[in-house]
């Protein structure tokens, strides 16, 4: 019998092989359970950085289970990333398409992404146009999350960088 695999280059950075068996199997797993077997991790190349330096982030979620399971988003956000708590260093508005999508995960398997900061906030200027604003000098907090909605139930992870 022969498998059907799609190969798909996600948004949020994961090069996806659907497996319809994982996909079913992972169904089958209550969703509080699912959740809570989705670990995250966010590591930094570095810890020091000059200011407007590129800071090379990596993010890695991983099922800590012997099963596949499937975490549903309620947005087609899976994952996302902040720094001080501004989502993907940014205030513009980001638009997510806001039908229910899904996370699927083999047994055990990990998922990495990376992003690459470039040491601003994106922010709306007085004249309605948005430009990039060096973060101050000191410690800044990147965090990264798995998107399920509520933010005090859902796996999050953070590191910590200094700008000088």
């Amino acid at each position: 019998m022969k498998e059907t695999y799609r190969r798909e280059e996600d948004r949020t950075g994961f090069d996806e092989t659907t497996n319809y068996l994982t996909v079913t199997l992972g169904k089958l797993v209550p969703t509080a359970l699912a959740r809570r077997a989705v670990a995250i991790d966010i590591e930094t190349d570095r810890l020091t950085y000059r200011q407007g330096e590129p800071v090379e982030i990596t993010v890695t979620l991983r099922n800590r289970l012997l099963v596949p399971v499937e975490v549903p988003t309620p947005t087609r956000r899976r994952w996302s990333w902040t720094v001080d708590g501004v989502l993907e260093a940014t205030e513009a508005p980001r638009y997510v398409r806001e039908n229910a999508f899904s996370f699927a995960f083999r047994a055990r398997e990990e998922k990495t992404a990376r992003v690459v900061w470039n040491g601003c906030i994106r922010r709306s200027g007085p004249d309605g146009l948005d430009h990039d604003e060096p973060v101050s000098r000191g410690e800044h907090t990147i965090g990264a999350f798995v998107a399920i909605g509520d933010p005090g139930d859902r796996p999050e992870a953070e590191t910590t960088v200094r700008i000088e």
